[in-house]
């Protein structure tokens, strides 16, 4: 999944978009199956879905704000129409991250902006994975995720940070990142959390069967979603 992200990363224009698109509408799938959403709602959502996404083609230059202002407006419609105030918010729970990695990817560093926001959230979770492992102790939300522990956040903040560090100055983005990296690996893991808090009221283990023994897109983009946030809105409020 890394390589296929990297390269159409790399690609950009319609590459990227159509990955970011694919997976947007992946995640709100399993978003509904989660929040048991009938088929009319899930079909309403879908079709009101696509269009703020269609406006971050990247043909249609300069449309980002117009599409998350399409999003919010999709989104409060599935409430009204829909009447699934839930799945409105799916819409923007997965619409808003999309939007901002496509607006990441179109800025003059955009390869290494995007890069970064996603390997932040990359080397958090195998970073966690192996520090958890090997040191163990203390859980960190045991009624939320009884195998995230202590030492698997900090050593995902450390994952964070060489990552972020080593892409941050090949990039030559700003020395903000040197810090912030850490502080996303944070978000990552709170956004990790949430996802397993969406899981355990639905009663399931995975969001969906996407990859056998790893979940649905929802499990492994689940970090993303508040990073890729954060990140565009920092870039947009020329924080960054």
């Amino acid at each position: 999944m890394i390589a296929v992200a990297v390269l159409a990363l790399w690609l950009g224009g319609t590459a990227f978009w159509l990955l970011s698109v694919l997976a947007a509408m992946l995640m709100l799938a399993e978003w509904a199956g989660l929040m048991r959403c009938s088929s009319r709602q899930i079909l309403l959502a879908m079709i009101l879905f696509g269009a703020p996404l269609a406006f971050l083609l990247p043909m249609a230059g300069g449309a980002d704000r117009d599409a998350v202002a399409l999003l919010v407006g999709a989104a409060l419609l599935v409430m009204v129409l829909g009447n699934s105030g839930r799945l409105g918010a799916g819409l923007l729970y997965v619409g808003l991250p999309t939007a901002g990695l496509i607006f990441l990817r179109e800025q003059p560093a955009g390869i290494a902006l995007t890069l970064w926001t996603l390997a932040i959230v990359w080397a958090t979770d195998i970073g966690a994975y192996f520090a958890g492992r090997a040191i163990g102790g203390a859980k960190l939300a045991p009624r939320l995720s009884p195998n995230k522990t202590w030492a698997g956040l900090f050593g995902g903040m450390a994952g964070a940070l060489v990552i972020g560090a080593l892409i941050a100055l090949i990039g030559g983005l700003p020395s903000a990142c040197l810090w912030l990296a850490p502080l996303m690996a944070v978000l990552a893991q709170m956004g990790d959390l949430f996802e397993s808090w969406l899981k355990r009221k639905a009663g399931v283990k995975d969001s969906g069967r996407l990859l056998p023994g790893h979940g649905g897109a929802l499990d492994r983009l689940d970090g993303v979603v508040p990073v890729a946030v954060l990140m565009s809105g920092l870039v947009a409020g020329g924080v960054l």
